[in-house]
């Protein structure tokens, strides 16, 4: 327990710091300014390791006692694209839906194998023969990008409202259908092509897929229903953390995708007319801060 409190102390302490130096000194934006401070700062703790190597074997230790596929994957991964969903306008992102499609799962796989083939041949250059599968997996993991950053800078830069709901919707969807492509060659990987079949990726990548979407429109209907039953801003906020909390164990126990069922939920449950039958002003203000 106290390396659990230390560790989330010292994060906790290293974000205030890095986001206090952002916004006094570089102004940019918070998710571009805190992700440049610490590359700043990682590269600053391995020039120190040359001469004392103790921050760094602090790092090394922070670093091997969290479990990121848990804490990412698993957690934050649902409450920030629920989070970011929240915020969407859905009759917008309606009207766009195909281009949004198209971006979300041919983009993705486009992306996966143009990273992964570079990748490939940039390593047999430096005379690091990895295979090529394990560079196709390193594509899916860094192809899709992060909704919340996106969301964040498009609403400062004043985009177009068309463009914003292309960007954005792309980027609530590519999660989940990066998690899913990632999964599948992750399968591959393990099993060997040969021992593969092709309907069995087809199966993983609609129980994953259409199970997500379905699992989160029920979510969203539920809290829908709950909401618009009572008037206590502070019950509401609780339902609608439950909701991404029991919808994410319910994804992991069914085997579908918990990215795609909190962006369905969030999209439901930020609908505008949900918002107007369901909340009141006070909830829907404190819903919107508690997302953010």
């Amino acid at each position: 327990m106290n390396d659990y409190f230390f560790i989330i102390s010292v994060l906790v302490i290293l974000s205030a710091a890095f986001g206090y130096i952002n916004v006094r000194f570089f102004k940019l934006p918070n998710a571009i300014g805190l992700m440049l401070i610490t590359i700043l700062f990682t590269l600053g703790i391995f020039v120190i390791s040359y001469f004392d190597a103790t921050l760094l074997d602090a790092e090394r230790y922070i670093i091997k006692q969290i479990d990121f596929k848990a804490v990412l994957l698993d957690i934050m991964l649902s409450f920030l694209l629920f989070a970011g969903a929240l915020h969407t306008n859905f009759e917008q992102l309606k009207v766009q839906r195909w281009p949004v499609l198209v971006f979300s799962t041919l983009g993705v796989l486009v992306s996966t194998f143009l990273v992964g083939t570079v990748m490939y041949f940039m390593l047999q250059v430096l005379g690091l023969p990895i295979p090529f599968i394990y560079c196709l997996l390193f594509g899916a993991l860094i192809s899709p990008t992060d909704p919340i950053a996106v969301l964040g800078i498009l609403k400062k830069a004043g985009v177009p409202k068309k463009l914003e709901t292309k960007i954005v919707g792309e980027s609530l969807f590519n999660d989940g259908v990066g998690v899913v492509v990632f999964l599948t060659i992750f399968q591959i990987a393990n099993l060997g092509m040969e021992n593969v079949e092709v309907l069995d990726v087809v199966k993983l990548f609609v129980q994953e897929v259409v199970g997500g979407i379905l699992l989160g429109g029920a979510l969203g209907w539920i809290t829908y229903r709950l909401m618009r039953s009572i008037d206590d801003y502070d019950i509401e906020v609780i339902i609608t953390l439950a909701a991404v909390m029991g919808g994410t164990l319910l994804a992991h126990q069914w085997h579908v995708s918990a990215p795609l069922a909190m962006v369905t939920a969030g999209l439901i449950v930020g609908k505008d007319t949900v918002r107007s039958s369901a909340m009141s002003e006070t909830t829907e203000t404190y819903v919107d801060k508690f997302g953010n």
